[in-house]
């Protein structure tokens, strides 16, 4: 009270609302006995009376003599009306469920109509129409606007600009605006569209699984109004995930996929030779290719001369796994990476539209992981708006068997996101949803939630039958009229249109559907069973030039710890970043971090952008990175990769949420729709890859495969073993490897940095080559600052990557070598410094595989050809015998190996828990491996 009386004349202050009713209690309490009020109240109502400031003498009339605990009461159910509307609206199709009125009953409040008639308006509601002149017309008013056939969920909207402005559009009228006739006309066409497509494949496929949408029919039209609402704000791209449910019926008419070439997947014939030149493409077609209701499609939407692409992501069963993809599909459309520093962010350039199963939305936990990305810097999309496809049924489960909540949308409320229930039979509502929706997003920029609740006319499939499992549910589904029957007799009744009209209309669409079938070539008698990948996926990458010359890598280096004389770096850090002019000025050498460092700089200079995302990863898990510096005074951030010369696209570095599967699908979507940028994603440890395996198994490693869909994200997985037990040493090397065929990634395992350096240069230039791919690095933790792995700045200069490493200091004397032993990654390391205890190593070589895959036949080959004595090819490992490469490997080498030798393992037996949990057997395990292995016997 005090700070606004200083600001303002206490006697101009108005109150409305929950405020008002409050400061009407008090000052009934201060008229009782001024002691019950705080003295600075007290004051208050000393000098200005009563807090209601009368607008008129007619209002004036209408408050004075009324129990001030009847207006507590009618403020009570207004804001009851509000927060509680939606248990009574109108929103279920099927009106199976009783509804919750007790909240908003006049008798509740001890309310009566002649209460509300003597209460003003403005004290209810501050917009409404001017039909409104009294308080039990404002109460009728709001349960008119909260209990119809939208109902709406923000009270868990803290923000007060947010919250005024949902209650000032719900209470305006905005939602009611008048729709024209052609307009109503056009909806009917669109659900007769909807059902006759549905019914067409019905009869024509008997049997063959397409997930209907039908008791969600109007989806499309809602969808419809989204694009249509984005595209004239002029944005460039729409991105739409969604599972199977509506599927085929959203390629067909919201991405406008030809009818032919749905038909043709129908009956497994020809349809690439359907794809129109304008329009629909389709992005669905790799050399495997999937089943039709899992792809996806392009198509041009236009406005004036703007164009702007909608595309659906191609989705695989595990259903919400899209939904960060098609959120980092968004942001890498909405960023400009050409120039240095931050890519530049148009929030309005590009909007993400999310579909939901209802049990899948609160079911999945990537749900939840996306929506609190959706504020974060590194991910943010300026919102996107989610649509529930709400059949209020699992597979066969019903909803109190699948959630914990009273909606399916609830798990939004925790990130403060409004939600919007509108019954799927009221298309106008449904319209009116997306409008709204719309507006918010391109107001706010945040998340918003459409609850669309129909039901589901069949099973899960049309080979179920749901009666054996949901039988009440199913005898409501079959008394009911399908929507477009619902909405036709309306426009009838209202006589928009009349029933030959309508009649027309569904004769049409049936004739257009039949023509489209009887175009469809017959099927293929000989379907391609190789199904062999292009011959630039089958190409090697060992012929691309990656050095990058002394000179230039000096004055980089400069440029990277030149930082200005403002900034204040911790003095400690400052120092360790200072030895990095050792390589260059001294006989140092250069780290893993410098390395990576000097290879991130370069490849900005050379005009390709680049994004890193993990957990922690500005600094580096291991304290070793340190991209972004932090002024030790005042917490400033600086990025020296922002001011190297000459560089000539963006660089970014984002530390994640604690979180795998959305940031990793965030960052293949991201990838995807920007194929020019570097995009690297990294574990804070290599196990905690564990959580994005999805990813892995149903996108990045199979993608192109399955669909044509090409990717060259990098993901970087700390993997070694130092006694830190089971979970912080093992990246599951294993299952990438598991995954590896037809070219599909590069599985790396890097002992040297000079190899990080040449394969991360390597990978930039793939990126809009045929040839581009993924790329698995297991990268290094206790080497990271290893005399070994790092190398002088010659070999960044010149030469480039090497699949495998010969240790110079063996197998000098070929004629006496008789065991040569293989490893990867940080047990190289140790068997080298382990060997070089021993006086005797002429009958010992050492290789590091450092490229697992595509294995390097030919380079091994030409090696075991120099060895002629060579008796046993060793393969050791870190890893349990089950785990790490030796499953992989062992076919391979003895495919390779000469004639009189052998393939052995040495290593950790078969093992359950990847490593040992207690650091001294770790340690005295690893000593057996290493004796065994380097030891003559």
């Amino acid at each position: 009270m005090r700070k606004q009386s200083e600001q303002q004349d206490p006697s101009s202050l108005t109150f409305s609302g929950p405020n008002l009713g409050y400061m009407m209690e008090m000052y009934d309490l201060y008229q009782e006995d001024p002691s019950l009020v705080d003295e600075e109240l007290q004051q208050f109502f000393k000098e200005n009376g009563s807090p209601y400031k009368e607008k008129s003498k007619q209002t004036e009339v209408a408050i004075e003599g009324t129990d001030y605990s009847k207006v507590i009461a009618a403020v009570q159910l207004a804001e009851g009306i509000r927060s509680y509307g939606h248990l009574a609206a109108d929103i279920n199709p099927l009106h199976d469920k009783e509804k919750d009125t007790e909240r908003i009953e006049l008798e509740t409040y001890n309310l009566t109509k002649e209460d509300l008639e003597k209460i003003p308006v403005d004290i209810l509601i501050e917009n409404s129409t001017d039909e409104v002149t009294n308080g039990y017309e404002a109460i009728e008013y709001l349960r008119k606007m909260y209990t119809k056939t939208i109902a709406f969920e923000y009270s868990h909207v803290h923000d007060r600009k947010e919250k005024k402005w949902l209650k000032n559009y719900i209470e305006s009228g905005s939602l009611d605006a008048k729709i024209e006739d052609e307009k109503k006309k056009s909806i009917l066409k669109r659900l007769i569209q909807v059902e006759g497509f549905e019914n067409f494949v019905h009869k024509t496929f008997v049997g063959q699984k397409r997930f209907s949408i039908e008791g969600l029919d109007t989806m499309v039209p809602l969808l419809d109004e989204i694009i249509q609402s984005t595209v004239e704000k002029g944005a460039s791209s729409i991105n739409i995930g969604m599972a199977h449910r509506g599927r085929l019926n959203v390629l067909a008419h919201v991405l406008e996929k030809p009818y032919e070439m749905i038909f043709a997947e129908f009956q497994h014939a020809p349809s690439k030779d359907l794809i129109p030149s304008e329009g629909s493409t389709g992005i669905t077609y790799g050399w495997t290719g999937d089943v039709k209701y899992h792809l996806g499609a392009d198509r041009n939407v236009s406005k004036d001369e703007a164009k702007t692409r909608v595309t659906l992501a191609n989705n695989p069963s595990h259903l919400e796994v899209v939904s960060p993809i098609v959120a980092g599909y968004t942001r890498a459309a909405q960023e400009t990476r050409t120039s240095a520093g931050i890519p530049e962010l148009e929030k309005a350039s590009s909007l993400a539209i999310m579909i939901h199963g209802d049990a899948a939305f609160p079911g999945q936990g990537v749900v939840a992981e996306t929506l609190n990305m959706s504020q974060l810097r590194g991910y943010h999309t300026g919102g996107s708006i989610h649509i529930i496809a709400n059949n209020m049924i699992g597979f066969t489960t019903e909803s109190f068997d699948s959630r914990s909540t009273k909606y399916a949308s609830d798990t939004a409320k925790g990130f403060e996101v409004p939600i919007l229930h509108v019954n799927a039979d009221d298309p106008e509502a449904c319209l009116a949803a997306a409008i709204m929706a719309s507006e918010y997003r391109a107001e706010f920029g945040k998340d918003f939630v459409i609850d669309l609740i129909g039901y589901r006319r069949f099973g899960h499939n049309e080979m179920d039958e749901p009666m054996v499992t949901n039988p009440d549910l199913y005898n409501y589904i079959k008394k009911h009229d399908n929507v477009r029957k619902l909405y036709q007799d309306q426009l009838i009744s209202n006589e928009t249109l009349s029933g030959d009209e309508a009649d027309q209309l569904i004769e049409e669409n049936t004739s257009r559907l039949q023509k489209a079938y009887d175009t469809v070539p017959k099927s293929e008698k000989d379907p391609d069973t190789d199904m062999n990948p292009p011959e630039d996926v089958q190409s090697m990458l060992y012929d691309i030039s990656t050095s990058v010359g002394y000179d230039r890598l000096k004055k980089l280096n400069e440029d990277l710890l030149n930082f200005p004389e403002s900034f204040n770096v911790f003095k400690k850090l400052e120092k360790i970043l200072q030895r990095r002019n050792d390589p260059f000025e001294k006989d140092g050498k250069v780290d893993w971090a410098h390395a990576e460092t000097l290879a991130f700089g370069s490849i900005i200079q050379d005009g390709t952008p680049i994004r890193l995302s993990g957990q922690d990863s500005q600094r580096g898990t291991f304290a070793h990175r340190h991209l972004v510096l932090h002024d030790e005074k005042s917490g400033e951030e600086y990025t020296p990769l922002h001011h190297i010369s000459d560089a000539n696209a963006s660089f970014c570095v984002y530390n994640s949420p604690l979180t795998e599967a959305a940031v990793v699908g965030f960052e293949y979507g991201y990838n995807v729709f920007s194929k020019e940028t570097l995009v690297l994603w990294e574990a804070q440890y290599g196990d905690f890859a564990n959580m994005a395996q999805v990813m892995f198994d149903q996108f990045v490693s199979s993608s192109r495969a399955k669909w044509g869909q090409k990717s060259g994200l990098v993901m970087l997985l700390p993997h070694g073993y130092e006694g830190q037990g089971p979970e912080h040493s093992s990246g599951r090397m294993e299952r990438f490897l598991t995954l590896a065929a037809e070219n599909n990634w590069t599985v790396a395992n890097l002992t040297s940095s000079a190899q990080y350096f040449h394969i991360l240069r390597r990978q930039a230039a793939i990126l809009k080559k045929e040839e581009v791919r993924p790329l698995v690095i297991m990268t290094p933790k206790s080497l990271l600052r290893h005399p070994v792995v790092s190398r002088s700045v010659d070999e960044l200069a010149e030469g480039g990557f090497s699949p495998i490493l010969e240790h110079p200091s063996f197998g000098k004397n070929e004629d006496a070598v008789e065991r040569i032993v293989l490893s990867s990654g940080k047990v190289g390391i140790d068997l080298i410094e382990r060997a070089e205890k021993e006086e005797n190593n002429d009958w010992l070589h050492l290789i590091r595989v450092e490229e697992l895959y595509p294995f390097p036949m030919e380079q091994l080959k030409e090696v075991f050809s120099r060895y002629k004595n060579l008796k046993e090819i060793v393969w050791v490992q870190e890893e349990p015998k089950n785990m790490g490469a030796w499953t992989f490997v062992e076919p391979r080498l003895k495919k390779l190996s000469p004639e009189g030798s052998e393939v052995s393992y040495i290593g950790r037996r078969r093992r359950s828990s990847p490593a040992e949990g207690d650091p001294t057997v770790h340690k005295k395990e690893q000593q057996r491996i290493l004796e065994n292995s380097v030891v003559k016997g």
